[in-house]
């Protein structure tokens, strides 16, 4: 998490205080998700988290297939699962390749494996691109947090917050703001490299 020293403004009310504080845990979590979104996104080394999305049919409920396996990674190139259940070894093959992501999975009763092809120069553009979008998004939500902060210390001010308190408080959202798109500019940036070193 960023830190940020207090704001010179001695007397900066709670409620400012509440709303800055407010802004910072909304930013880590954007960016955690931002993240998490950069993780699924498949680099060519065999990760657990490309197949957190693929969601499984167990007993009529759609299951996320971590909560039915464990998924494990034994080298580079390939996943290993291991369903609790011996009878989900089907439907889990089933949602994997209906889950688009490319993969071929095989079984031999017991686990599923999947081996994790290399990827074409066509193939790393588009994850690169995709990676660009999400960055794109997490942005998107770090305006809209910043646009929130904002117009809370405008209401506070109506409400009789100083002037000088609220440009003080909209100078550490915007410091903020600052900060957590540099650390989405730097996730990206470490996806990219990831996807396209062959």
């Amino acid at each position: 998490m960023v830190k940020f020293a207090p704001l010179k403004i001695t007397q900066m009310s709670t409620s400012l205080q509440e709303i800055i504080t407010g802004l910072k845990e909304s930013l880590e979590k954007n960016l955690d998700h931002t993240r998490s979104e950069f993780a699924r996104l498949r680099a060519g080394k065999a990760s657990p988290d490309m197949l957190a999305s693929v969601m499984v049919e167990y007993y009529g409920a759609m299951t996320p297939l971590p909560q039915l396996a464990n998924v494990n990674t034994p080298d580079a190139r390939s996943l290993v699962i291991q369903p609790w259940d011996k009878s989900l070894i089907r439907p889990i093959e089933t949602a994997i390749i209906n889950s688009n992501l490319g993969f071929a999975p095989s079984n031999d009763g017991e686990t599923i494996r999947i081996s994790v092809p290399p990827l074409t120069e066509d193939r790393r553009k588009d994850l690169v691109k995709k990676s660009r979008e999400e960055a794109e998004h997490g942005k998107v939500g770090i305006r809209n947090l910043r646009k929130e902060a904002n117009e809370k210390i405008k209401k506070l001010q109506k409400d009789g917050l100083s002037e000088d308190e609220a440009k003080a408080g909209e100078d550490e959202v915007q410091k903020l703001v600052d900060a957590y798109i540099k650390k989405t500019d730097e996730a990206f940036a470490a996806k990219e490299k990831e996807i396209m070193t062959v």
